[in-house]
């Protein structure tokens, strides 16, 4: 009987204009656009599944919770700010919107599906990257989780750092 070939999962997180040149902007997220890149491109293939998140906030942003935690505009939807960078719009594959750090929409729909191995990128490192990877662990217990640490950026150095040790203790395996 032949086996079924289950793909493999990437996973791109928050690659938007905003974290990279816009409001909350920083030079080691611009650094990271080209490897994201490459790595959407190592995953083009049959055996393979893109998927990408989008922070998404509203005209009340600075009325929520987040808002008030952390009051900058940022990734409201239908600006600049909230679209995929450039580079990475480029690149088709499910969209998921998201009112908070992890996607609940991406976790339903990544749950009832077998993966060989599931891998994250993007922005930030610190908030919304662990925060999937965490997810993403959780409606896929027995599957391969991995974070690239070069195609991730934190709020700071120090913050990125913390969040892939923490994620190293979940068995949450960075390169």
């Amino acid at each position: 009987m032949d086996q079924i070939k289950m793909k493999k999962l990437l996973v791109v997180v928050d690659m938007q204009n905003d974290f990279i040149d816009g409001s909350l902007g920083t030079e080691e997220a611009k650094k990271i656009v080209p490897a994201v890149v490459k790595k959407i491109q190592e995953y083009q293939g049959e055996d393979c599944e893109v998927l990408f998140t989008m922070d998404t906030h509203y005209e009340n942003y600075l009325e929520t919770l987040e808002g008030k935690k952390l009051p900058v505009v940022h990734c409201q939807k239908g600006t600049k700010g909230w679209e995929l960078c450039p580079e990475i719009d480029a690149f088709e594959g499910t969209r998921f919107e998201k009112p908070s750090f992890a996607s609940l929409e991406l976790g339903r729909y990544v749950g009832g599906r077998e993966y060989e191995s599931v891998e994250l990128a993007g922005l930030c490192t610190d908030i919304c990257v662990i925060s999937n990877a965490m997810l993403m662990k959780a409606v896929l217990p027995g599957t391969p989780v991995k974070v690239d640490s070069s195609c991730c950026a934190g709020v700071t150095p120090e913050s990125h750092k913390n969040a892939l040790e923490a994620m190293k203790m979940c068995q949450i395996d960075v390169i």
